[in-house]
């Protein structure tokens, strides 16, 4: 059984963690200024230039149909005092074949550009999640004490979608709209530099608002995001623990919690959108209140003959191209500033570092393993509570091939020597070894392939039963999986299903009983054939008569390797090597049952309670 103050430790740390920790990042993000927010957005262009096809194809549908808009306007142009002045039918039809083929660029340019740039998006978007996932995998359990899960999969998930958004579409239309204002600008010097100088008069006024209000929009996103991330993370630990709350009938009290923090994040979301309203609204308005006037005197210059009726319209072309850029470079800014704060949530968890790692030169096992297990002078206090000590001068031999049971009240340290024995964590003093080896020298990979382990909880997956067999050796073969299911006494059940081995479980394999999942599990530990089996009360889900025969089994499977056993029924242990009890993380008793029973220390007094006088 799992010690209570370990797992009291991991649970009490875990709900307001991630609360704090985006607490944490939206005061640092809100400190920083907004060059410093874009920087988070550098991390993408590894991603960006490993697609360097779809970059160069999507760069140049970008240019060619930013050509043809640019190249519409002047075929408009000439259609007008070319075609309609000249008042020749064949000179209008031929400037009316020109503007459709300029059209017909335009469309097959922008289609290709969509297609190349939603290509590229979506290829670095991917390669970015199975990045972040990897990662995450390579975190210690020391990582998750800090941050709840819900918020981990809000980052691959919601998060991410917002950077797929940025990469696969507002990247283009920031590119084209820069391109269509500095190459519109260009050409309206050109057609007419007098009225372009009063059109770029106008632009300090529609600034002002655009980084006023795009400060703001910025802020506003990333709390918004924090929040519900937060929220996410509620509703994963309920869903989670769904039972729980119905049996407690909590379900209004977690409604409202998770209620609240969505009217939160919209109420954040509802601010953001109105400042961004705002800002959208002042843009568009100024930009075309200045181009209207601009116009006017455009339209006074034809009158006066000072510009041809075809070169006004051009200049109303470019004057409308140019003003859509700066509007939609306005909305752009939002999204790119979102995509940010994302990204710096994101970039969080890349730069996060594992604190268990492989060292530089790994010293690799000599096989075959024998299972040799040792802990000399262990002292460990987990990272969230570093002054409450879980395991002092703890010392611990286990020979190759012996089973040792670990007994005592909970909270005595026993699932901890499991933890350090797998690398979950290191020892603060002393040194846990492996055939003489120092785990901390070996690769972690390397040393948990040596190691197999039944949980009290079965943590099973969403598939067969055959694939959840198979997760402990991928490598296993049909008549080993059928073995190990049949040593586990769960080959009846299996055959039961009604697509045997085949039948989906579900999540969490939720559609056995719990007793069913322990002995999958037990098979799935028997499958793995490593030479140390790590059991934590591995029989507790069981009833009295598959005990019996999995007890069976599990003797069979002890004969054969060194085993570490975790028991709080102490019938389940009777036939151990040797009883180890712990206290306070320390060593009080070793012996056998009829030895230390006959001591009358806390052993005695453990098995009195359970088998009484």
């Amino acid at each position: 059984m799992s010690d209570t103050v370990n797992r009291n430790e991991v649970r009490s740390d875990r709900p307001g963690a991630g609360a704090t920790l985006n607490r944490q990042l939206s005061q640092e993000t809100a400190g920083r200024g907004k060059s410093r927010d874009l920087k988070s957005l550098i991390r993408l262009w590894p991603y960006i230039a490993r697609q360097k096809v779809d970059a160069f194809f999507a760069l140049l549908f970008v240019l060619v149909s930013t050509g043809a808009t640019f190249s519409l306007t002047g075929a408009s142009r000439l259609l007008i005092d070319e075609g309609f002045g000249s008042r020749d039918a064949d000179q209008l039809n031929f400037w009316f074949l020109v503007l459709g083929g300029v059209a017909l660029v335009l469309a097959l340019a922008t289609a290709l550009r969509y297609f190349f740039i939603t290509k590229l998006g979506e290829r670095v978007v991917a390669n970015l999640r199975k990045d972040v996932f990897g990662h995450i995998l390579s975190l210690d359990p020391g990582f998750f004490l800090k941050i709840r899960t819900g918020e981990v999969v809000s980052r691959l998930t919601t998060d991410l979608q917002i950077v797929d958004t940025l990469v696969s579409t507002s990247v283009s239309m920031a590119l084209r709209n820069a391109i269509n204002f500095i190459g519109g600008l260009i050409l309206l010097m050109i057609v007419s530099p007098k009225l372009t100088l009063l059109v770029l008069c106008i632009f300090p006024f529609v600034l002002v608002p655009l980084f006023t209000f795009g400060r703001q929009v910025g802020k506003l996103t990333r709390k918004t995001q924090d929040s519900f991330a937060d929220t996410v993370g509620v509703a994963g630990e309920s869903l989670d623990a769904l039972e729980t709350v119905q049996a407690f009938v909590r379900e209004d009290q977690v409604r409202g919690k998770f209620s609240g923090g969505i009217e939160t994040a919209f109420g954040l979301s509802l601010k953001r959108m109105g400042a961004r309203a705002i800002m959208t609204a002042l843009v568009i308005s100024l930009v075309f209140g200045g181009v209207a006037f601009v116009l006017w005197l455009g339209s006074r210059a034809v009158i006066t003959g000072e510009m041809t009726e075809g070169t006004l319209i051009q200049f109303v072309m470019l004057s409308v191209l140019v003003a859509g850029s700066v509007g939609s470079l306005s909305e752009t800014w939002g999204d790119v500033q979102k995509a940010a704060g994302a990204m710096v949530r994101i970039d969080e968890l890349l730069q996060a570092e594992p604190g268990i790692r492989a060292p530089e030169e790994p010293v690799v096992l000599a096989q075959p393993v024998r299972g040799d297990l040792s802990f000399v002078d262990v002292d460990f206090a987990y990272p969230s509570r570093p002054d409450q000590p879980v395991l002092q001068g703890f010392t611990l031999e286990v020979k190759a091939g012996e089973t040792v049971a670990l007994v005592g009240p909970s909270g005595a340290g026993k699932s901890t020597v499991f933890r350090l024995l797998l690398r979950y964590y290191d020892a603060d003093q002393g040194r846990v070894a492996l055939d003489g080896i120092d785990i901390r020298s070996l690769d972690p990979k390397d040393l948990r392939e040596e190691i197999s382990l039944v949980a009290q909880d079965a943590a099973l997956f969403s598939g067969s039963a055959r694939d959840n067999i198979r997760f402990g050796r991928e490598a296993a073969t049909e008549a080993e999986i059928r073995e190990a299911a049949k040593r586990a006494q769960a080959l009846g059940f299996i055959e039961a299903l009604p697509e045997g081995f085949d039948t989906p479980l579900g999540e969490r394999a939720k559609s056995l009983s719990g007793g069913q999942k322990q002995r999958l599990s037990i098979a799935r530990a028997l499958v793995r054939q490593a030479p140390v089996l790590l059991l934590d009360e591995a029989t507790s889900a069981l009833d009295a008569e598959n005990e019996r025969l999995v007890q069976a089994a599990l003797d069979e499977a002890m004969d054969e390797r060194t085993t570490l056993v975790i028991a709080h029924r102490l019938a389940t242990v009777l036939k151990a090597d040797r009883i180890v009890v712990m206290d306070e993380g320390r060593v009080v008793e070793v012996g056998t049952h009829d030895n230390l029973v006959r001591q009358g220390g806390l052993y005695a007094r453990l098995a009195k309670l359970q088998f009484g006088a």
